[in-house]
């Protein structure tokens, strides 16, 4: 009974230690966890503020720094003498920032009251809403005139949201003269986004995309910038920070191109449709290229609206074709000296060598007629006299003796068939008729009949204007090839000198030897002289070699010709060739028109225009040269 007492006297004892054990253990046990979780934070702590200082600073200055790119200048356009072809001007537009105004549609049918929306204008806008913030401002209407800045002005208070804003848009000052030439810019699109740099383009929203302005993208475009802005938690700008890249223009291009010449060129053609180049034979400068008709590019720079657009597309001038580098020509006789000196280079002519001529040619073994112009032919004529009067039968039977396959390897040495080169985007090949080439489009053998009409620029045969140039200032240049080219030097700032670029290295020529070069020259020359565009030189300082090409392009049907011309007499595509001076040219011209009588009444015209306007500045280049030879003479 005693014992049980003490026993029960000492339990709570017991009891009471045995908690303050389990207390001891479990508060030991907290602290560990404590001073592992304090251990655990301190090293996250450390790993966040030491080791990963760096990125998380910058990922926090990011959050309030953004870095905002300033698009670059573009680079200017001008001509060899220093006239302005693409400019930057100054223009104001309407911009919208949506998350202040309330009301989009309603805001929009007002402003239309004030200033002129159109549905295009209103596309637009909404279009490039969707990939803008709303925060930020949305162009609604470009290149805004005083009138409309004045009206809006005075209602401004009504448009909360709505600002006017100044920036640079692209002008192109002489419009139509150089459409197709130096082209123009339009709005970045998804397939320009598709092959860009996104960074190198980064703040910009226009890129070339025809003409000069596409193919020296590089040059013009110029280098993005960056300025820092500081932004709130909304991403809203607050301030512009003071570390700033500033952008890097684009260089100035300065072209081959002689303004005076192609205005003259064009007011030549008085709206005919057609196309001219004029080369420097001594290094393939391209002095004038016109394709007529053309179009105004400065709509194109902002977006054209659709009406306008499908109004080019379907007018039946076709003034959006570039001609020069696509129009399709039967070069007709305008091939014969090609052709004539092919026969002396392989040997199977010398100039001396004649044909009969009776007005009609007669494949051996066949009996179907091929024709002169002249019924009753010329009578016995060499090459030179050949060249002149223009005699089919000459070259009918020139090209049957020489055979297709090398009619094709003689002709292609003047680039025939090919692409030129040219410093443009979207130049034809044309057609160089070749057994091989028949086979491929037709699939079909070649025939004697087919060489025989070859030999006189007709059949499969088609050039494009450009081409046929290349071609007339290889033979001026007494068979040296210049690659045709329209950059001439280039400015890399705008107190910068001029870069001229280099020559490109020499090419083999393509006349072996001088005598049939000659003989050819001589003939070209009577053209003008004595021969069918004979009297075109009538006043001309400089002798004038040349050649007269009419093609019969368009067929009759009962009594209707089916030509773009009202006239039945014009039925023809017509075409002419020149160089001067003949013994030493320093430009070669082509003129093709696609409706006309013959080459000589139409084109021969258009050309000696394009001589006279190119022959003051010749003589005034020539007075400096022979001045400055003197000054240097011992």
């Amino acid at each position: 009974m005693r014992r049980s007492r003490s026993i029960s006297r000492f339990k709570p004892l017991k009891e009471a230690r045995h908690e303050a054990a389990t207390f001891r253990r479990r508060a030991l046990a907290g602290f560990v966890i404590i001073v592992a979780c304090l251990v655990a934070l301190a090293t996250r702590f450390a790993f966040l503020q030491v080791d990963q200082h760096e990125e998380f600073s910058a990922r926090s200055e990011a959050n309030r720094v953004l870095t905002r790119p300033l698009a670059p200048a573009r680079g200017l356009i001008y001509d060899r003498n220093g006239v302005l072809l693409a400019e930057n001007v100054a223009a104001f537009r309407l911009e919208v920032t949506p998350e202040q105004v309330r009301d989009m549609p309603g805001m929009l049918a007002r402003l239309g009251e004030i200033v002129s929306l159109s549905d295009d204008d209103i596309a637009r806008f909404n279009a490039l809403r969707k990939s803008k913030h709303s925060y930020e401002g949305v162009p609604l209407r470009l290149k805004l005139s005083e009138e409309e800045i004045a009206k809006f002005s005075t209602s401004r208070w009504a448009f909360p949201g709505v600002d006017v804003v100044p920036y640079l848009t692209r002008s192109y000052p002489l419009g139509e003269e150089f459409a197709h030439t130096v082209g123009y810019v339009g709005r970045i699109d998804e397939n320009d986004v598709a092959r860009l740099d996104k960074g190198d383009y980064a703040g910009t929203t226009h890129i070339g995309k025809t003409g000069i302005e596409r193919f020296y993208e590089d040059r013009l475009h110029g280098e993005v910038g960056y300025e820092k802005v500081e932004v709130n938690a909304d991403h809203r700008p607050l301030r512009v920070l003071p570390d700033r890249l500033a952008p890097k223009p684009g260089e100035n291009l300065y072209l081959t191109i002689d303004s005076r010449l192609q205005e003259a060129t064009e007011a030549a053609f008085e709206g005919r449709a057609g196309a001219a180049v004029a080369i420097d034979p001594r290094n393939g400068e391209v002095l004038a290229m016109v394709s007529v008709p053309s179009f105004d590019p400065n709509p194109f720079v902002n977006g054209i609206a659709s009406a306008d657009y499908a109004a080019l597309l379907d007018a039946d001038d076709k003034p959006l074709l570039n001609r020069l580098l696509r129009g399709n020509y039967a070069p007709g006789s305008t091939m014969k000296p090609f052709v004539g000196l092919a026969g002396l280079e392989l040997g199977l002519r010398v100039p001396s060598d004649t044909v009969l001529s009776t007005g009609e040619f007669f494949i051996p073994g066949q009996s179907r007629a091929y024709r002169d112009d002249v019924r009753g032919g010329q009578g016995r004529v060499d090459l030179v006299q050949a060249i002149a009067k223009s005699v089919n039968t000459y070259f009918y039977s020139l090209a049957l003796d020489m055979g297709i396959d090398r009619f094709s390897s003689a002709l292609g040495r003047f680039g025939f068939g090919q692409q030129t080169g040219i410093d443009l985007m979207g130049e034809g090949s044309g057609v160089l008729p070749s057994r091989e080439w028949k086979r491929a489009r037709f699939n079909q053998p070649w025939y004697p009949g087919e060489t025989v009409i070859a030999g006189i620029g007709q059949g499969y045969w088609v050039v494009t204007p450009l081409q046929l140039a290349n071609a007339v200032a290889i033979i001026a240049a007494r068979g040296v090839p210049h690659t045709p080219h329209l950059l001439r030097a280039v400015q890399r700032g705008l107190d910068a000198p001029l870069e001229v670029l280099p020559a490109a290295p020499q090419r083999p020529s393509a006349i072996e030897k001088p005598a049939d070069w000659a003989a050819v020259q001589q003939g070209m020359v009577e053209v003008v002289r004595s021969g069918t565009a004979r009297g075109i030189d009538a006043g001309f300082p400089y002798p004038i070699a040349g050649k007269t090409g009419t093609a019969e392009r368009y067929s009759r049907t009962g009594t209707e010709w089916t030509s773009i011309s009202a006239s039945p007499i014009e039925r023809h595509q017509v075409l002419f060739e020149a160089f001067t001076p003949a013994d030493d040219a320093r430009i070669a011209v082509i003129v093709a028109l696609e409706a006309g009588r013959s080459g000589a009444h139409d084109a021969a015209p258009i050309a000696r225009k394009m001589l006279d306007a190119w022959l003051p500045g010749d003589q005034q280049r020539q007075a400096h040269e022979a001045t400055a030879k003197a000054e240097n003479a011992p």
